[in-house]
């Protein structure tokens, strides 16, 4: 990270390279229809991305029961608004308060919860951010541009294969009137993985 929280990604690895030549010879040999690849990339980042993860967090805003039975169960609360499936089959929601802030890294990869929150932002799987999340998660925030006071504990939860983590970020004040629909439209993805706080 930069002393002004932007990333600058590292070349294409051998994965990312072979993934783009299997793409142009899948499209070349008309096995994928020109196009295919990046309107399903379209959809997760417009129609399947954070605004579903956004409405999660809205209705636990102005729902007191359904934000009690969020934080209990998380894969059958997400999945009351029609979200879940693979990469979201077991979903716990944390949730930020003002003595505790949560934020979520995968160590070993880079579990994500798709349903919820659509593609990983490319920072979130690069080892810097993986590393430095366990090892210095106060420092990083900051250089994110999320800096907390130095009385909260940060609380560190690691997603992987058989669990993947939503934060639940605290409502913000001056917000009584508004719908929730407006609600939603605060709500970042930045913000359900922990490193901004809205």
């Amino acid at each position: 990270m930069s002393e002004h929280g932007h990333h600058h990604p590292a070349p294409p690895s051998a994965i990312e390279r072979r993934v783009a030549a299997l793409e142009a010879l899948l499209t070349e040999r008309g096995l994928v229809p020109d196009g295919f690849i990046e309107d399903v990339t379209r959809r997760y980042e417009a129609e399947i991305g954070p605004m579903n993860g956004a409405r999660v967090v809205a209705r636990a805003w102005v729902d007191p029961d359904y934000k009690m039975r969020l934080l209990a169960n998380g894969t059958t609360s997400i999945a009351e608004l029609g979200f879940g499936g693979s990469e979201g089959s077991n979903m716990v929601v944390v949730e930020n308060t003002d003595a505790v802030h949560n934020v979520v890294v995968c160590t070993l990869c880079s579990c994500y919860p798709w349903p919820v929150l659509g593609l990983p932002p490319s920072w979130y799987k690069d080892p810097p951010y993986r590393a430095r999340m366990v090892r210095e998660p106060r420092k990083l925030l900051a250089e994110m541009g999320c800096e907390l006071p130095a009385e909260m504990e940060i609380q560190v939860w690691d997603s992987s294969a058989e669990v993947r983590y939503l934060v639940l970020p605290q409502r913000p004040g001056e917000t009584d009137g508004m719908t929730e629909a407006e609600l939603a439209g605060l709500v970042t993805r930045d913000s359900m993985i922990g490193v901004a706080r809205l």
